[in-house]
């Protein structure tokens, strides 16, 4: 589940920065946490400037460095058929240079402080953040407005990161095995929803915009900064060592001028999975072996349900210890690696399977077992061991993230921007801990069947048809 890599490095399909960084039930409210020993007390002070910037602070001075996470409400899902890849081209022109420093001043700046900056685009959303010691808070603050306010954004600037986000996808997704089948899985899983139908790193015509004039393909760049790019769509965390009082004034000093600009909020246009099965198959020519993907509909994140479902993928796929490592790895040899995860999107999400088969073995075997494997699941539950430890991993793993200031950063920031409120982070883990031996067994009943989810074969090419190795 995501929750955990969240806390380091905010999930598997995040894309990384530039150049050198490189529901099958309908979403209801989370309902109140139960009172629980799982209960945090992280410090969180949460303030909203005039501009209708919203401020999460949480002072931890135990550490001597401070971290900064804006996140900006614009991922893939709010793009346009045919404009995809706008987001994740943004994060890039965000590093390019602003009216007042040209472009490497930034990076030189923080590296003179012995500060690091990156950023990460998804479906749901574009963060941008900075690792500082803390007495260079203010410099790193003062960069971020900077490029809000005034980037610059010249056809030069344009034209270098388009071609960088080109070759990016080349390299990350046509040139590597098995990448292409996870955008395949994708428009399998979520056919005729674009927002999460299409990829976050884009379609590489949309990227070419042929026929499209320059100066209009620079314009619609332009436009999407002057919507998405606002202090009211944009959330700023800051954690570690900084006094809250002297940082929100820092705060207000440098984002506080910037003028709201907003364009029209974007509006889902809703999902319902279709309650068949989908399949299909691939050829991958970089493939050595025969893999498949599996993928069922599940409530988006923080949802009722979405607990125990991330408890049971812990459960079911979590290491070598896992049930589905276990049964299907180390004990039959079916197959040679097993992955099982939730990824926490903000709409309808998705638990999903990937697995490559062991040598002399198919996907059509991989499946029989896992489908065995599920509804031992269903007939007789999991057990009260098996529920604790995934407890304590999970337990572990968020409470020592928040110890991290720039985990702590990210985690604010995604909660404010997601849920509203950043508090939440204080009564996530009671969440998990109410989740019961039959919850698991429930949900695996609801959402593990056949008619929920997709499947998706990867075949290798014929020996003939390989690529020739360069």
């Amino acid at each position: 589940m995501k929750l955990l890599s969240t806390l380091v490095a905010l999930g598997a399909t995040l894309l990384a920065a530039p150049a050198a960084r490189a529901q099958t039930a309908p979403a209801t409210a989370v309902t109140a946490a139960p009172a629980a020993s799982a209960a945090l007390s992280i410090p969180v002070q949460r303030e909203r400037l005039d501009n209708g910037l919203r401020v999460v602070l949480s002072p931890d001075h135990s550490v001597g460095t401070v971290a900064i996470a804006i996140y900006y409400d614009v991922g893939a899902r709010v793009e346009e058929r045919g404009r995809s890849g706008f987001a994740h081209l943004f994060e890039h022109l965000m590093f390019e240079g602003t009216e007042g420093l040209p472009k490497g001043e930034f990076d030189r700046l923080l590296a003179l402080r012995g500060a690091d900056s990156n950023a990460t685009t998804s479906e749901d959303r574009t963060n941008y953040f900075e690792m500082l010691p803390a007495s260079a808070l203010e410099l790193g603050l003062w960069l971020e407005a900077d490029r809000m306010r005034s980037l610059a954004i010249t056809a030069e600037a344009f034209e270098n990161q388009r071609l960088t986000v080109m070759e990016e996808r080349r390299q990350s997704y046509e040139n590597r095995p098995y990448m292409q089948s996870l955008l395949r899985r994708d428009e399998l899983f979520y056919q005729g929803y674009f927002p999460y139908e299409h990829s976050t790193i884009g379609d590489m015509r949309d990227l070419e915009m042929p026929g499209v004039a320059p100066a209009e393909q620079l314009q619609r760049v332009r436009d999407f900064h002057a919507r998405w790019y606002a202090p009211d769509n944009a959330v700023i965390a800051i954690a570690g060592d900084f006094e809250p009082a002297a940082a929100l004034e820092m705060v207000r000093r440098h984002f506080g001028p910037i003028t709201t600009r907003r364009g029209p909020a974007w509006s889902d246009p809703g999902f319902t999975p279709p309650g068949v099965e989908r399949t299909d198959s691939v050829t991958d020519a970089h493939a050595e072996a025969p893999a498949f993907h599996v993928a069922w509909h599940i409530p988006p994140r923080r949802t009722p349900d979405h607990y125990p479902l991330e408890l049971l993928a812990l459960i079911l796929g979590g290491g070598e210890s896992s049930r589905l490592y276990r049964g299907l790895v180390r004990d039959s040899e079916l197959l040679a690696e097993v992955e099982l995860d939730t990824e926490d999107r903000r709409g309808p999400d998705i638990l999903a399977l990937w697995a490559i088969c062991a040598e002399g073995h198919t996907p059509a075997e991989g499946r029989a077992a896992l489908d065995r494997l599920i509804a031992d699941v269903v007939s007789r539950g999991v057990t009260a061991r098996e529920l604790e430890k995934a407890r304590n991993a999970l337990r572990n793993a968020f409470v020592f993230g928040l110890q991290r200031p720039l985990d702590r950063a990210e985690y604010l920031g995604m909660t404010e921007l997601y849920d509203g409120d950043a508090n939440a982070v204080n009564s996530e883990l009671a969440r998990y801990e109410a989740v019961t031996l039959d919850d698991l067994r429930r949900v695996a009943a609801r959402y593990l069947v056949a008619s929920n989810r997709i499947v998706l074969d990867v075949m290798p090419a014929p020996e003939s048809a390989a690529p020739a190795a360069r």
